[in-house]
């Protein structure tokens, strides 16, 4: 019997989302000044209000009102009417230095030797069922949402609106697991006010369907636009009226979006957050490591999906165990135990080496803070970073080093394909 499964996305306007990217420019200026900070860095925002908190330690000092201001105003947050404004909003600071209790079992005398910043599980999840190896009704929220949000800067095409949204996306699948049409499309947009409330959601719904929908399908491979047909039920703003939103109709926090984040309830997620942490939390550089090994996996033809657990105990160096599941697709003749282990013999998961094979010490996370840590193209930018303490600093990054396919001829050969 076919069976249905949904997935959401929020759009970098959500209050959480607001949170998240706050948090991860926080980050970055302290790598871009001093690459060995220790970061953990929580934002709340609500009406007019932001609030940093979290532990860092670092050889910099940074203008952190000014950084929270310049993401807020970047992501169109920059209207007196919105009741958050970048410009207006006041922004407090409670960050204190990261407690040295913690510290003591990370940092060692040996870079290689480095702990775990934290116990816990991380999971990576790959499929092949869309290009990018993730879940394609997660992968088709981040692109509605991705392409409102160009929509609404650009302002050309749709004029009416605000900057927070979500979507979401529920696909049939066959008995076999095969997508075989678009159900059911969920968009929540807010916007400006309308004299006429029906007026309003009739030209919302009319744009969304007759506008945003067909410049979507036209980022999706010919066999993923197939899925789309004239029966999807629609709901546009089902609520209604969406003109009250962003921090002053919801506040919102640093790391509630974590399924959103990852692979949209696909597989599986330890629960720990991403943004604003440092990769000496493996919270965040295990869960990228994990994405790496289970996307260059699929890659190589080990198995059509494939789930990596990988689990840490505090200060400890090697991890306290690596699991696999392949959900009966793999390719090869191997237990999913005999792939966990050839798995383990290839990827080194110390959470040192994990920092150094993706580079993960380098200001690279504000992108990922919204529309998804995981699925994005790898690439090189160059970044400039401005301080009233530490001046002007230019840098050449690598973003999504852990969507990178580069360790697939090394999987081939090490289970024989």
């Amino acid at each position: 019997m076919a069976y249905l499964f949904t997935s959401e996305s929020v759009s970098e306007g959500h209050p959480d989302k607001i949170a998240d990217q706050i948090s991860d420019a926080l980050l970055d200026n302290f790598l871009a000044f001093d690459p060995e900070s220790k970061v953990a860095c929580e934002t709340l925002v609500t009406t007019g209000q932001v609030v940093l908190a979290g532990e860092v330690k670092s050889r910099t000092y940074l203008d952190v009102q000014n950084i929270a201001r310049e993401v807020i105003n970047t992501i169109g947050y920059t209207k007196g009417e919105y009741q958050f404004s970048g410009d207006s909003c006041g922004v407090i600071s409670l960050i204190h230095e990261q407690s040295q209790d913690i510290n003591q079992g990370v940092d060692r005398g040996a870079k290689e030797e480095q702990g775990a910043g934290d116990q816990g599980m991380m999971f990576g999840y790959a499929t092949k069922e869309t290009e990018n190896y993730m879940p394609l009704a997660l992968d088709i929220s981040h692109k509605i949402l991705q392409v409102l949000a160009d929509l609404r800067h650009d302002g050309s095409q749709i004029g009416y609106l605000r900057p927070d949204a979500k979507a979401q996306v529920t696909i049939e699948y066959s008995d076999d697991n095969v997508p075989q049409r678009i159900d059911t499309i969920v968009v929540s947009t807010q916007h400006d006010d309308f004299d006429e409330d029906d007026a309003m959601l009739a030209k919302i719904k009319k744009d969304i369907i007759e506008v945003l929908i067909p410049k979507v399908k036209a980022l999706l491979p010919a066999a993923i636009q197939k899925l789309f047909n004239d029966e999807i039920k629609y709901h546009i703003n089902p609520t209604g009226k969406f003109v009250i939103g962003g921090p002053h109709g919801d506040a919102g926090l640093t790391g509630r979006k974590i399924i959103v984040d990852t692979y949209g309830g696909k597989g599986a997620h330890g629960g720990g957050a991403f943004s604003g942490k440092d990769p000496s939390k493996v919270d965040r550089s295990a869960a990228y490591a994990a994405r790496h090994v289970a996307k260059n996996l699929v890659a190589a033809g080990v198995a059509d999906e494939i789930l990596v657990q990988v689990s840490y105990a505090i200060g400890v160096v090697e991890p306290t165990s690596i699991f696999v599941d392949t959900y009966g697709t793999a390719k090869v003749d191997l237990t999913d135990g005999e792939i966990a282990s050839k798995t383990a013999e290839l990827f080194d998961m110390r959470p040192f080496a994990i920092e150094e094979r993706l580079k993960l010490r380098n200001p690279i996370y504000l992108e990922t803070a919204a529309y998804g840590h995981m699925g994005k193209q790898p690439q090189m930018v160059a970044k400039i970073f401005e301080s009233p303490y530490n001046g002007r600093i230019e840098k050449e990054v690598e973003l999504f080093t852990w969507e990178k396919l580069d360790k697939v001829d090394e999987v081939k050969k090490q289970f024989g394909i």
